[in-house]
């Protein structure tokens, strides 16, 4: 693996080196910089979610060409946005130990319930005359917005819950190795558990039955390869939020408190 500065290799001994400070950044009160990033991702992550659900119903086509492969996939708008959500609880899970990344979940879908009910509040009043969006307009764009959340609210805490367990059993299982295998280990499973969710509950007895397992593909490669095209971007956000939390040397966690 590559040295990526500090004398730190990531896929080994450069993250056992840090994993006593992030053991104990996982079970004390969150002060400074510490407290600042925890803060910070957890809003990164409320608000993707919250987006995702918002544009949900809105369908597009998206070209990628890998490799010498090209593939166009069909996919709700509010796939795109959505794998910023997994990389968040997976540095969470990294950094913070998985009892904090489980309460940025819980918080995440307490906001997506709240959305819910300021949908259902504007959609109580008429619009008054001359306004940009009438209350057809409103109506068009929120109308089964019920349904998209919850539907999305089955699958994101079942996807979300699972990721977090699986990113710690396979942390546990190469002993704090291989930073790659967790993060791509657990969010592939996740997000095949995700989209299988939330498509069934969306479409089954709406959609065609053929149309329902090309959904479901084409989310989940979607999203499990924007999953292994992040890797990179985990390494490099888990390793400068390491140094910048003073959590890649002895005693460091103390000096972020």
């Amino acid at each position: 693996m590559e040295d990526l500065g500090g004398g730190q290799l990531l896929s080994g001994r450069g993250m056992d080196s840090a994993a006593p400070e992030l053991e104990a950044l996982a079970h004390r009160p969150l002060q400074g910089r510490a407290e600042a990033v925890y803060l910070l991702l957890a809003a990164l992550f409320v608000s993707a979610l919250v987006v995702c659900n918002l544009i949900a119903n809105k369908f597009v086509e998206v070209d990628l060409s890998l490799f010498g492969i090209h593939k166009t996939f069909i996919l709700s708008a509010g796939v795109l946005p959505y794998p910023i959500t997994f990389l968040v609880t997976d540095l969470l899970s990294e950094i913070y130990g998985r009892r904090r990344a489980n309460r940025v979940v819980l918080g995440g879908f307490a906001a997506s319930i709240f959305v819910l009910g300021v949908l259902w509040l504007g959609d109580q009043f008429p619009a008054i005359s001359g306004t940009i969006v009438d209350d057809a307009t409103y109506s068009t764009v929120f109308r089964n917005a019920w349904r998209v959340i919850g539907a999305s609210m089955v699958a994101y805490l079942a996807a979300q819950f699972v990721d977090i367990r699986l990113f710690h059993f396979w942390k546990r299982l190469t002993r704090g190795r291989h930073l790659w295998l967790r993060n791509n280990a657990s969010t592939v499973v996740s997000q095949l558990l995700d989209t299988t969710l939330v498509v069934s509950v969306l479409f089954v007895g709406s959609e065609r039955g053929g149309d329902i397992p090309r959904m479901i593909l084409d989310g989940w490669m979607f999203k499990a390869g924007i999953a292994l095209l992040d890797t990179p971007l985990f390494y490099l956000a888990t390793f400068g939020l390491q140094r910048w939390l003073g959590l890649d040397r002895p005693g460091g966690a103390r000096q972020t408190a």
